[in-house]
């Protein structure tokens, strides 16, 4: 039908267009010389990122990518990168010293990507079904839940306790006791009295000569 032709033909050029942009970002953190340009364009990856998913009608995980990485861990990182003193010089040391193997993965990758997209030319059989259109008002993010509640609820509720044990794990291992670790004691610092801080001491004065 021509309406679907059309809204097909719309679909793929956006999926291009977010797609170039995506390499170009990706391209970007790897090349930007000041870590905090190169933590904002991977921000930039991750929202075109997000956008392929919603082209995709995967909107919790576009949500969770935006939410979550863009919203959180980003913001976190651009934090610690901007506090820290991070020696540029020695970085780019490190980006030329890996850059042949570097670029023989990314070759791989390419020509990986580069026979999928021409295996049809290799006598290989490629046709699948069209998946079927999402009817209206359908909310994959409802069935998600629906899913993650009913079926496979104890999975879930497994994976909350072993993310709660790793928490509590990496929270007693940092406040374990050694050699120059400075630990603070808040019931001592909340007990403390003005004149245990301050000494008051009386002077003569000084007779001018």
């Amino acid at each position: 039908m021509p309406g679907i032709g059309k809204r097909m033909t719309l679909t793929s050029i956006l999926f291009y267009a977010f797609s170039a942009v995506l390499v170009v970002a990706a391209l970007g953190v790897i090349t930007a010389r000041n870590p905090v340009h190169a933590a904002l364009f991977l921000v930039l990856a991750f929202v075109n990122s997000a956008v392929l998913w919603l082209l995709m009608e995967a909107e919790f995980l576009a949500i969770v990518l935006v939410l979550v990485y863009v919203g959180a861990v980003m913001v976190l990182f651009l934090f610690v990168v901007m506090m820290l003193d991070i020696n540029v010089a020695q970085m780019r040391e490190g980006f030329t010293r890996y850059a042949p193997l570097g670029i023989i993965v990314a070759l791989l990758v390419v020509i990986e990507i580069a026979s999928v997209v021409w295996v049809k030319r290799l006598g290989v059989d490629t046709t699948t079904a069209v998946p079927a259109a999402a009817p209206e008002g359908y909310s994959n993010t409802q069935a998600l839940g629906e899913l993650l509640y009913t079926h496979y609820l104890y999975p879930f509720e497994l994976a909350a306790m072993l993310l709660l044990l790793a928490i509590i794990a990496a929270i007693s291992l940092t406040m374990r006791k050694r050699r120059g670790f400075k630990q603070q004691d808040v019931a001592a610092q909340v007990a403390v009295r003005p004149q245990d801080r301050i000494r008051i001491v009386k002077m003569a004065p000084e007779k001018d000569a």
